[in-house]
């Protein structure tokens, strides 16, 4: 839309109320909202400022103003508001210079965009999320000097098959079971659908929707594939759905990829592909029906993967899902069909237009503008050298022995040693100024500091029953 035409959408939905929204730097959505004779045509230029000193990872409080500019191709009617308002997605300037601001994770993105094109490679990043998150009726936590814990409570929860419910009608889903029973076992069919209904009025295509192999409600909304920018805009309004949905039915939603000790955690398995013209450059005569310039961007993937994890995994409780000899895919290979790879090359069709790979190491705790830009950088540092990605793994690779298992990279063990990764590994990510030493730098810091120290600090329920009794 033009600004014009979102000032006519505004009236004709009768919005009185514009609400803006931008992302911080960790993933989080911000917003703050002002009344609808606030919004003209001019303010998709001037903007509208706020106080970058108090979003996290930004501004210094000496330098806090800045500027949030809509962006008119984004308006819709927001879902959830009492009030009719109109909801815009901005981008991060600085008031004075009025560049683009660094640390804005959608501005990388856009970078990302004008780069892959700058290159002469492909006109078109498509990206495909499927994002996988727990529906829970119930979460306590608490954390001071002397205790610690959570609760976590569903009325799937395959522990509350002997609990007093008055009467208790079963149908909980055991342990990896989930994938995917019909009702009354599936009890949140009609809550998915629901959340597919409100992405679908904001334009988001949906492809399917269904229960995942944990028990306790895990479930999984599939995405129709889009550029990097539009599809890091959707997962936002993925995550705001879904959740807001919950809300009504009085549950509540996470996307931590580890909730569960015992199941199985959520991943995010993001599906790519490249075009130009119209056409996919993915498809063609080598392994799994790719071209060799797919080859060359899965290897660019595999070579950098640790790093990306940094971006791709970016919490502690990532690592809890990406552990060894369990559901993850932690070993650094590609192969077709083999879901026990980190990169897999989906075999559904034979269509040109359908061949693309799926990167199954990330999960939903992730930024998706960061995310998505990191693996495009990564794949098409694979195109610019021509890397090989070596032999597939077309075995189980959980039933590979140690000694055939040596040679195989593996995604890091901790966040931590995933910063010491992207340390090391992360010149691939400057080309072209999308990600700049700034964002490197404050990543890393605003890990360590707000997530990884602090962790250190704690002690955790299960060390009591290791140690108390030394």
């Amino acid at each position: 839309m033009t600004p014009k035409e979102v000032l006519d959408y505004a009236k004709k939905h009768g919005a009185v109320m514009v609400d803006l929204k931008f992302m911080d730097f960790p993933g989080m959505w911000q917003h703050f909202s002002v009344p609808l004779s606030e919004l003209d045509e001019g303010s998709f230029t001037d903007g509208f400022g706020f106080d970058g000193s108090s979003i996290r990872g930004w501004q210094p409080i000496h330098a806090s103003d800045m500027l949030v500019i809509p962006d008119s191709d984004t308006a819709v009617m927001d879902p959830f508001t009492a009030a009719p308002t109109l909801s815009l997605i901005c981008n991060v300037v600085d008031p004075i210079t009025r560049e683009d601001y660094t640390r804005d994770p959608r501005n990388i993105a856009r970078k990302a965009e004008a780069y892959v094109k700058s290159l002469g490679i492909a006109d078109t990043a498509f990206f495909g999320p499927e994002a996988e998150f727990f529906i829970f009726d119930d979460i306590r936590y608490d954390q001071k000097t002397q205790h610690g814990f959570y609760y976590i409570d569903s009325v799937e929860g395959t522990w509350n098959t002997g609990r007093v419910e008055n009467p208790n009608l079963g149908y909980k889903p055991r342990p990896k079971e989930g994938y995917f029973p019909v009702s009354p076992s599936d009890k949140f069919v009609d809550i998915r659908t629901e959340m597919c209904q409100e992405m679908m009025k904001i334009g988001i295509d949906i492809e399917a929707q269904h229960h995942e192999v944990a028990t306790a409600g895990q479930a999984e909304i599939d995405m129709r594939f889009s550029p990097l920018v539009r599809m890091g805009d959707q997962l936002m309004w993925f995550k705001y759905i879904i959740k807001n949905v919950a809300l009504r039915h009085g549950k509540t939603v996470t996307f931590m990829p580890k909730p569960l000790f015992g199941d199985n955690g959520s991943g995010m398995h993001v599906h790519i592909s490249l075009w130009k013209g119209g056409k996919p450059l993915f498809a063609g005569d080598r392994y799994g029906g790719l071209s060799d310039l797919a080859m060359n961007f899965m290897a660019g993937i595999i070579k950098h993967a640790r790093a990306l994890c940094a971006f791709t995994n970016p919490t502690t409780n990532s690592y809890r899902r990406l552990v060894p000899g369990f559901e993850a895919p932690i070993n650094i290979a590609y192969s077709s069909r083999n879901r026990s790879a980190a990169i897999r090359i989906p075999m559904y069709s034979t269509s040109p237009k359908s061949k693309r790979m799926e990167c199954r190491f990330p999960d939903p705790s992730c930024n998706g503008y960061m995310a998505f830009s990191a693996l495009l950088m990564a794949g098409l540092d694979g195109i610019k050298n021509k890397l090989d990605p070596g032999d597939p793994l077309d075995r189980d690779i959980y039933g590979l022995t140690p000694e055939e298992l040596k040679d195989v990279p593996k995604t890091p063990a901790s966040l931590e040693e995933s910063l010491e990764c992207l340390a090391a590994d992360h010149e691939f990510l400057l080309a072209g100024d999308v990600f700049t030493p700034d964002v490197i730098e404050m990543w890393t810091d605003y890990k360590m500091s707000t997530e990884i120290s602090p962790m250190r600090l704690r002690p955790t329920p299960y060390e009591f029953m290791l140690y108390y009794d030394i």
